[in-house]
């Protein structure tokens, strides 16, 4: 059993940076064993990968559109994975949500049946 719980949304301004999180608990798998993703979705868009982290060894892969502003990252101690957003655009409202899977090594933007996703949290970026 796996539940994930991301933080750290709000209202910002343009240009700002924010760090996402998202903690997860459970009792059934270390957090080695589970890949790890944020993606997000704005009103009327479809769910848009942007991040991940491979089962194991936890080597970070992105969305070609996402290198440059955005870093994964995660702390095994905390049992959070983090998303760091630099240079923060109107165009990145939206909410983002965390999620894992024990059985991906990589999720990426054709992943499905995911098996693990948090509630989301929405970041607002004012202009």
């Amino acid at each position: 059993q796996v539940h994930l719980g991301e933080s750290g949304g709000g209202l910002v301004q343009a240009g700002d940076s924010l760090r996402l999180s998202c903690v997860v608990s459970t009792s059934t798998f270390s957090l080695t064993r589970l890949s790890m993703a944020w993606f997000r979705q704005a009103p009327g868009k479809e769910r848009e990968f942007l991040a991940s982290l491979e089962r194991g060894n936890g080597e970070a892969h992105y969305a070609d559109s996402m290198m440059g502003r955005f870093t994964i990252s995660r702390d095994n101690a905390k049992s959070t994975m983090y998303l760091e957003i630099n240079s923060l655009k109107p165009e990145d409202s939206a909410v983002y949500y965390c999620a894992a899977d024990p059985i991906y090594k990589q999720i990426d933007h054709n992943s499905h049946a995911i098996d693990y996703w948090g509630q989301g949290t929405q970041v607002t970026v004012s202009s």
